[in-house]
Order: C-alpha cells, then sequence, then structure tokens
C-alpha cells in the first residue's frame, strides 16, 4: 500500500470534525485566567488583556468584577462600561449578584466575570456562577474569567490534604477542559509572601493569619506545582488534538480506558477524583459501574450513592448500573465487554476481621478473573485504625413494626397449636413445623422480621417442647445439636429465601420497565401524527410514572406550541413558558430537583433530538427520581422524542416531496407553455403584420384571418385547459347535473371541432332509444371536446373516428375510436397523467387534455379507460352511473 494511501483522510472524521468546528464557532470563547491561589494577580492580568482588546476595538463589559479594593485592580475597571448588579433578598438581606438576563440583552462581545467557581445565592437562575457562564456561551458571547486550582471538584481532596483546608465552592473539572484558552498568572513562593506582607492581598491581620495557616510557603509550592502540572498536561492535549485534527503522523499514545468500581462509602469520591487526574494525564477515558445487589441498603447509604454518581458525572464519567450478587463477576463482565484496560477499586481503611476477609476475597478474585486487564488498589487519604477491632456490621433492617408485631403473633399461635400436638406428634416433629414456618414466612417479609421469628422459634421450642420443659436447659447433647441446627437452618434458610424475593423482586421492575419501553415502542411505531404521538406518551407518563404533565414541542414552523392534554392542572403561565424556552434554547434540564432554578414547583425535561431540541415535557415531581427511575425516564423520553423527530421528518420529507414536484411540474408547464404560446402568438403577430404593412389580395386576407382565427382558438383552448387543471388541483370542481339530450350534447362537441373534424369521416352512434342523461352538460362537453380532438391530433387523414353511447346496466358508456397508431402497453397506466405525451406523439399539445377529461369524470363518479382497438387504434371508454329518467319522475 502507498504513503498515498496510507495517508488518505477518512471522509467520516473529516465531516465529524467539520462538525465539530461550525458548533464551536457557533459557541462564545471562554478564557481562563487560572492560578494557584489568591493574590497571584488573576483578575489584574484579566483586566489588563481585556484593554488590550478593547484598543483592538472589542465591545467589553464588565459582568462582574471583584477588586476587593485593591488600588491598582479599581484603577484598571475604569473605562469599560459595568452591568449593575443583580439584587437578591436572601434571609432579609440583601446579595448582589451578576445580572445575567442584563448582560444577554446587552450581548456584549466580551463579558468580565471574575470567580468562576463562586456559589450564587438561592433565588438565583443557576446554582453556580459556571452554569452562567455557559449559557453567555451558548449565546455567542465570549467570556474572560478568573479560577483558582483548588476549586477544580477532582483536586479539591488533595487541597485539603496539603492545606488541611476543606474546599467548598468547586467547579467541574470538564468546565476547564472545555475552555477554549487558559492563561496561568504564576508568581514565585515568595513574591506572593512579600504581596502579602505589603498589605496587597488581604488587610495586615488577616494577612498575617493567612501566612500562619493557608499560605505557608511549603503549600503555595505544592500548590503552584499543581497548578503547573495541570496547564502543562493541557498543552499536551492541545497539542495531541492539533496533531489529530491536521493529520500529523507521530507517536500516538495507546487508547486507555478506565473503570473506577464506585459504591456507597464516601472513599468512593476521592477514588473518582484520583481517577479523574490519572485519566487527564494519561489521555484516558473514564467509565464509573455502580453494582446493585440484592442487600438492602440505608437511607443514608442511598443518599452518599447519589452523591457519588452525581460526582462522577459532574466529572465528565459516563455511569453505568448493573445488577449482580457477584461483585467480582459483575465488573469483570462489564470491563471485557466495553474494552477496559485499567479497572480502579478501593478498599476500607477499617481494619476489622470482616473487611480484611472480605477484601483480600474481593481482591484476590478480581485480580484471578481480571485477566490482561489492569487492576488498581487504591487507599483512602483516612489514616488507618492501628488496632485491630472485631466489629460486626448490623443489617439495615427497614421493614415496619406490624411486620415484627405479625411475624411473632404467627409463630405464637403456631407453637401454641403445637403445643397442644406435642403428645401425639413429638418435640422433633414441632422443630420441623416451625422451620416450615419460618421458611413459608421469608417470601412475605424481609430480613429483620425474619431474624426475629428464627430466634423466637428456637427459643419457643427449647422451652416449651425440649425436655426438661419449661426450662431453656437441655439435658440430652442431641437435643443441643438439633437446637443449634435448627436454628442456624431456620436463619440461613429465612435469609436466603427473603434474598432471593428481594432479587426477585428488583428483577421483576426491571422487567417491568424492560416490558414498558417494548409497549411504548409498540404504540408509538403504530401510530402517525403529531397529536396521536403527544397523547400516547401522555398516557405512558400517566400510567408507568404517576406524573402530571405538560408537553410542548415544535410544529412544522419550528414553532412552540402548547400541547393541551386532559386531566392536566399544570398551569403555563407566563414565566412558565419563559423557563420552557430557556430549556429548549440551551437543550438543559430545569426546574425542581435541578440546579437550574430549583425553587420552581415543575421539572422541565427536554425532548433532545439528533439535531435540535424538539420540546419540553413539564411534569409535577413530587420526589427526586432514584437512579434505576432516571434510566428508565431517560429511556422513555428517549423513545417519544425519536417518534416525535420521524414524524417531523416524515412531514419535512412530503413537503420536500411536493416542492421537489412543483418544480418539476413548473418546469414542465413553462416549456410546454412557452412552445404552445410561441406559435398561435407567432402565427397571429405575422398574418396581423402582414394585413397591416401589404396591399395583398382578397383571397390571401381571408387565409391570413382565418390563420389568426385558428390561432386564437389554439390560444383560448390553451387558456381553458390551464383554468380546467387548476380547478381541478384545487378541488373546486363540482357538478351541477341536469338531464340533458346526448344529442345536444354531440351537436355541440362537433360545431367546435368543425375545422379539426374537416379532414376526417367522424360517425356518431346513439340508440334511438336513449333517454336523456343526467350529466353535467358543461363538463361533458369538455371531455368529449379533449377526446375527439386527441383523436384528430393522432389519427391519419381521412381515417374513421368514431363517437359510440350506450346505456350498459346503471351506466352510461361513452366510447371514442379512432384508427391512429394507438399506445404502447408501458403507455397505457400512464396516458392519463398531467402533461404526458407518448414517445412518438406530435410536436404540440401540453399533455393536459386526458389529464382533465380522467378528472371531470371522476367528478361524475364515474371512471375512465384507454386500450388499443383489435384492428389497432385507440379506444377511450367512459362508464358514468346514470338515472333513469322514469323512475326519477316517480
Amino acid at each position: 500500500m502507498s504513503n498515498f494511501e496510507i495517508d488518505r483522510p477518512n471522509p467520516d472524521e473529516l465531516l465529524a470534525a467539520i462538525a465539530r468546528e461550525e458548533e464551536k464557532s457557533k459557541r462564545g470563547k471562554l478564557k481562563i485566567f487560572f492560578g494557584m491561589c489568591a493574590g497571584v494577580g488573576k483578575t489584574y492580568t484579566m483586566l489588563q488583556a481585556a484593554h488590550i482588546e478593547k484598543k483592538k476595538g472589542s465591545d467589553i463589559v464588565i459582568g462582574y468584577v471583584e477588586t476587593h479594593k485593591r488600588k491598582e485592580t479599581e484603577a484598571l475597571v475604569s473605562g469599560f462600561e459595568i452591568i449593575p448588579r443583580k439584587s437578591i433578598i436572601y434571609k432579609s438581606t440583601s446579595v448582589h449578584e451578576m445580572d445575567l438576563d442584563a448582560i444577554l440583552a446587552r450581548s456584549p462581545g466580551i463579558v468580565l466575570v471574575d470567580e468562576l467557581a463562586h456559589t450564587n445565592a438561592p433565588g438565583s437562575r443557576h446554582n453556580k456562577r459556571y452554569q452562567d457562564v455557559q449559557e453567555l456561551l451558548e449565546n455567542g458571547i465570549n467570556v474572560f474569567t478568573t479560577l483558582n486550582v483548588q476549586h477544580l471538584e477532582s483536586r479539591t481532596d488533595t487541597v485539603a490534604q496539603i492545606t488541611g483546608v476543606i474546599i467548598r465552592e468547586t467547579l467541574p473539572d470538564f468546565i476547564f477542559e472545555n475552555s477554549d484558552d487558559v492563561e496561568l498568572v504564576d508568581l514565585t513562593p515568595d513574591e506572593l509572601l512579600q504581596r502579602l506582607s505589603e498589605g496587597k492581598v488581604y488587610t495586615p491581620e488577616r494577612s498575617k493569619e493567612a501566612v500562619n495557616n493557608f499560605f505557608r510557603k511549603g503549600n503555595i509550592t505544592a500548590l503552584r506545582e499543581m497548578s503547573l502540572r495541570i496547564v502543562a498536561d493541557r498543552v499536551d492535549n492541545q497539542l495531541h488534538d492539533y496533531m489529530q485534527d491536521k493529520r500529523i503522523r507521530g507517536p500516538w499514545k495507546t487508547g486507555l480506558h478506565f473503570l473506577v468500581a464506585i459504591g456507597v462509602s464516601p472513599s468512593s469520591a476521592g477514588l473518582l477524583k484520583w481517577a479523574k487526574n490519572l485519566a487527564y494525564t494519561m489521555g484516558a477515558n473514564v467509565e464509573a459501574l455502580y453494582v446493585e445487589t440484592s442487600q438492602r441498603i440505608s437511607e443514608k447509604d442511598h443518599v452518599q450513592l447519589d452523591l457519588n454518581i452525581n460526582l462522577a458525572k459532574e466529572l465528565g464519567f459516563k455511569v453505568r448500573i448493573v445488577t449482580n450478587d457477584d461483585l467480582v463477576k459483575a465488573i469483570v463482565n462489564y470491563a471485557q465487554k466495553e474494552n477496559i484496560t485499567h479497572i480502579i477499586v478501593g478498599k476500607s481503611r477499617l481494619n476489622s476481621v470482616r473487611s480484611l476477609l472480605k477484601l483480600g476475597n474481593f481482591v484476590n478474585r478480581l485480580i484471578k478473573y481480571s485477566g490482561n486487564i489492569d487492576v488498581y488498589i487504591l487507599g483512602s487519604d483516612t489514616p488507618a485504625e492501628d488496632k485491630l477491632t472485631v466489629k460486626a456490621t448490623i443489617p439495615e433492617f427497614s421493614s415496619r413494626t406490624t411486620q415484627y408485631l405479625t411475624v411473632s403473633a404467627i409463630v405464637i399461635l403456631t407453637s401454641l397449636i403445637c403445643y397442644f400436638l406435642n403428645p401425639i406428634i413429638g418435640y422433633q416433629s414441632v422443630s420441623f413445623i416451625l422451620l416450615f414456618l419460618v421458611s413459608f414466612l421469608a417470601l412475605f417479609y424481609g430480613t429483620g422480621p425474619i431474624l426475629l421469628a428464627s430466634t423466637l422459634s428456637a427459643l419457643i421450642w427449647d422451652y416449651f417442647f425440649i425436655p426438661p420443659q419449661f426450662t431453656l436447659l437441655i439435658q440430652k447433647p442431641l437435643d443441643i445439636l438439633l437446637l443449634v441446627m435448627f436454628f442456624i437452618i431456620a436463619l440461613l434458610n429465612g435469609t436466603l429465601t427473603s434474598r432471593v424475593r428481594r432479587q426477585e423482586k428488583k428483577i421483576r421492575i426491571r422487567e417491568e420497565r424492560t416490558n414498558a419501553l417494548y409497549q411504548l415502542t409498540k404504540d408509538l411505531n403504530a401510530i402517525s401524527g403529531f397529536d396521536d404521538v403527544i397523547k400516547v406518551a401522555a398516557d405512558y407518563i400517566k400510567r408507568y410514572f404517576k406524573l402530571e404533565c405538560s408537553i410542548v414541542v415544535k410544529n412544522d414552523l419550528n414553532q412552540l406550541e402548547v400541547k393541551h392534554l386532559e386531566d392536566s392542572n399544570i398551569q403555563l403561565t407566563e414565566n412558565v413558558m419563559s423557563i420552557i424556552n430557556w430549556v429548549v434554547k440551551n437543550s438543559l434540564k430545569a426546574g425542581k430537583f435541578t440546579n437550574t432554578l430549583p425553587s420552581n414547583d415543575y421539572t422541565f425535561y427536554p425532548l433532545i433530538g439528533s439535531n435540535d431540541t424538539l420540546g419540553v415535557i413539564v411534569v409535577k415531581q413530587a420526589t427526586v427520581f432514584t437512579h434505576g427511575e432516571e434510566q428508565f425516564w431517560e429511556s422513555s423520553l428517549s423513545q417519544i422524542t425519536g417518534k416525535y423527530e420521524r414524524e417531523l421528518l416524515r412531514n419535512a420529507t412530503k413537503k420536500a416531496y411536493l416542492i421537489s414536484e412543483s418544480e418539476k411540474l413548473y418546469k414542465t408547464l413553462f416549456n410546454s407553455i412557452s412552445h404552445e404560446l410561441r406559435i398561435p402568438i407567432a402565427a397571429i403577430m405575422g398574418s396581423s403584420e402582414t394585413l397591416l404593412e401589404q396591399e395583398i389580395p382578397l383571397q390571401i386576407q381571408k387565409e391570413l384571418y382565418s390563420e389568426i382565427h385558428i390561432a386564437s382558438i389554439r390560444l383560448n383552448r390553451l387558456v381553458e385547459n390551464l383554468l380546467n387543471m387548476s380547478r381541478l388541483e384545487s378541488g373546486r370542481i363540482t357538478p351541477h347535473p341536469d338531464w340533458c339530450d346526448v344529442q345536444d350534447l354531440v351537436n355541440s362537441v362537433s360545431d367546435m371541432l368543425k375545422y379539426e373534424l374537416e379532414p376526417f369521416t367522424f360517425k356518431i352512434s346513439i340508440p334511438n332509444d336513449l333517454s336523456p342523461v343526467y350529466v353535467d352538460f358543461g363538463l361533458m362537453e369538455q371531455v368529449l371536446h379533449n377526446l375527439i380532438l386527441n383523436a384528430t391530433q393522432h389519427s391519419p387523414v381521412g381515417s374513421i373516428i368514431e363517437l359510440k353511447f350506450q346505456i350498459t346496466g346503471e351506466n352510461l358508456v361513452i366510447k371514442v375510436i379512432d384508427q391512429g397508431p394507438g399506445f404502447k402497453e408501458s403507455e397505457l397506466a400512464t396516458v392519463f397523467d398531467k402533461f404526458y405525451r407518448g414517445k412518438d406523439a406530435k410536436a404540440g399539445g401540453t399533455g393536459l387534455g386526458l389529464s382533465i377529461v380522467k378528472g371531470f369524470v371522476e367528478a361524475h363518479n364515474g371512471k375512465v379507460t384507454a386500450s388499443n382497438g383489435e384492428k389497432g387504434g385507440a379506444v377511450f371508454t367512459l362508464k358514468i352511473p346514470n338515472k333513469r329518467m322514469d323512475l326519477q319522475q316517480k
């Protein structure tokens, strides 16, 4: 293979690169002035850069700049337009925030926004300032902003470990990674400490405190190294992307794919951040996996799991949830299917016997079965316990008190019955009955009630049934063994049965959701039309999610349209519609349980299609979705959006087809009419010019007048055909039938075509007993006119043209027969199409005459067909329903 073939660009890659560049060109540019900590001069440098851009003619405004009363910084602020801050009342205090709407309305070229990681006051549109910046970028506004290294989500734990300070205000790493430009603002530790001592960063009292805590030289050095390394890695990634875009050959990094196994532990957050840092350095993709088991987790663990999963999403990880009781099997199977190169897991820092045994077994099995996949095992930053503690984990019980009481009552009642049967069946048989009872109860109750039933059954059997009775003392070793085995078997059997029941419940829920999605797909495929799609979607949401909803979608004109639904009490006020417009514009969800306008009563979910946001579903949610419910919801929205988009595309395709046909029709019509108009107009102009300019004999004058007359008739016929076709196309043809004499109809047509019929023998066949027919005289006159005229144009001079009338059953049958060449078999199906003319047809004619015949006959609920005669020639047969005059008169 030649080098040319090797270096040939991949068309798909080129198109993808062009699409990325086009999408990027629509957004504003984000430039971050990045520093190791406060006081290095980020805001000062940003303002200096803004002055340079202003001199170049850029339209720059200040959206939010915090000068901290530094004179040098305040001096740089002058000369810029400042957007007034928005006042928000929070806990009886007025808080000033950046006015996002005012900036959007002003729409400057560049806006300066300080402190990118800032948390907005409650009541703001977004929770975080970086979300405000994202909206500005989406509206094509360039942004200059500032950021310290400690505010990156993936670096907060490391910074806390270095400085001992917990960072509360953070932003997702992808904001930094996706920025268009990063300028590092750097100072040496000595220079920064000098600025602190001079009071250029904080007041003297606060500076002294800062130097003794956060701003120790060692801390500053470590933060400086971190910021330099991050910027260096970013430059390396930019070079890599540039080489790929420009197809520069070079040594590329091997594709790495990390899988982070997360759980309900708080240490999973540190695991995710470490994986993010490693992936950023190594250029790897990262996925997070949570394995859901049959073991119940507490409400506290649920909250922690939500935090871990949300953190993974903020870090840009793809999150997957699988169900399996075997953690190792689930992780390895997923890793092998998804081509994972590295598995990252954490270990507990609690040195209990149980945790050590469990961890050792888990780690050993993971390493054993992972094959050629590398496994990283990370510890927590929390110091380990020095002592080895024996600690048993108490299972979480979520059963209600009534269940414990019910189980106790059932065990006691069964024991009472067995007490009276004990002399007959023996105390050994009682143990089997109680054992069966515990197993049976496990089918209906959780682990807690089953544990109580096992313990209570063992105690009752010992006290009331094992000799000597009414004492816990057991004399026979065999009875002791039986009691121990009874308790163990009852407990294990009940617990395992309860676990199987929980697993079965999860599987049933998953199957119900799968079936629901299948049913949704089936219902959507069975319908067509926008209204039907909306109705199915609303019914589905109400049936499976028990949510009240309202749907706003784009119509064919790309305008938002409210679909009114029955039983929906959601009021789409002006405020709600403004949120809907924002969601459509930004393709992000908003409202309750989100980071955008969380105080709203409704939650707004965008319907994101392949190329555009097609609408919004507004729901009234009482509780936040679990992760399983969220996946189910997103899958359902994807199905609904896909169907609605297909309907839009189907309508667009239909419109495109109509436009294409219209263009084709226009071209055909233009070519045909221009030819048809040119000939008679030329004849009229030529004859009239001769008559006006020359003295010619009377005979020649008559011939010229005749030519003008014939040309005028031809023009009139063309105009009539066009008008008739226009009436047919618009559907405005309405027959007005009346009783007509066939002979009158034939005479009228013959008079109109007397010049055309002169070279032919015109035969008319009308039964003597043919009574008047019930038709529209004008329309039928035009039908016969077009058919006979067509016959004169395609028949040899001197041949016979025949017109026949007859009554066959309930129909009036009319035949027009000529002795011309007839039709080819391939033309019979298209002879009545608009503008169709036979391949061997003579020049002239628009091809509308037979189309008009078909339209006028069908307006009479009749039918017209074309065929070839037995001895050649064409035969046109008309069948029109006919009323009998004698019956009508009765």
